[in-house]
């Protein structure tokens, strides 16, 4: 994969001198690919652990919940790091969103992870696309030497 691979609906996922994006096939081993990604655009950043903890549920979401998870799918991986902090977005193929309201159910506390280790997050789109991001503050996140300002 390179980092202008085409993306869900053939976009193009391109990259800037502030935002690093990479496109992966939809499957399970893909997603150590997208953390390993990450990993490389945050460097030594001390709350990198907390970034690929939260990048991990949400790729693992659009790989076994979305339609990108059929024949040929993808997701994509944007990651910005400013001055403000750093925002990670997962771009997938859509599709119905399942809601699991049993209090044992062990499905859907990914994004409970996300929401403690995140300053923000959200979900965005519908069922032909959706995106879903976070946001580490730099409050809480020192900018990696290593980043393009």
């Amino acid at each position: 994969m390179s980092e202008s691979s085409p993306g869900p609906g053939g976009a193009v996922a391109a990259a800037s001198a502030q935002t690093r994006a990479r496109s992966f096939p939809a499957t399970a081993d893909q997603v150590g690919e997208a953390r390993r990604f990450l990993a490389q655009v945050l460097g030594d950043c001390p709350r990198a652990v907390d970034a690929l903890a939260c990048l991990s549920e949400l790729a693992t979401n659009s790989v076994l919940h979305s339609n990108s998870r059929l024949p040929g799918g993808c997701f994509i991986v944007r990651a910005s790091v400013r001055q403000a902090g750093l925002r990670v977005e997962v771009q997938d193929e859509g599709g119905p969103w399942e809601r699991w309201q049993e209090r044992d159910d062990q499905r859907g506390r990914g994004l409970v992870i996300v929401d403690a280790l995140s300053s923000a997050w959200a979900i965005t789109g519908d069922g032909a696309g959706r995106t879903t991001w976070f946001e580490i503050s730099s409050r809480t996140i020192p900018y990696p030497a290593n980043a393009r300002r």
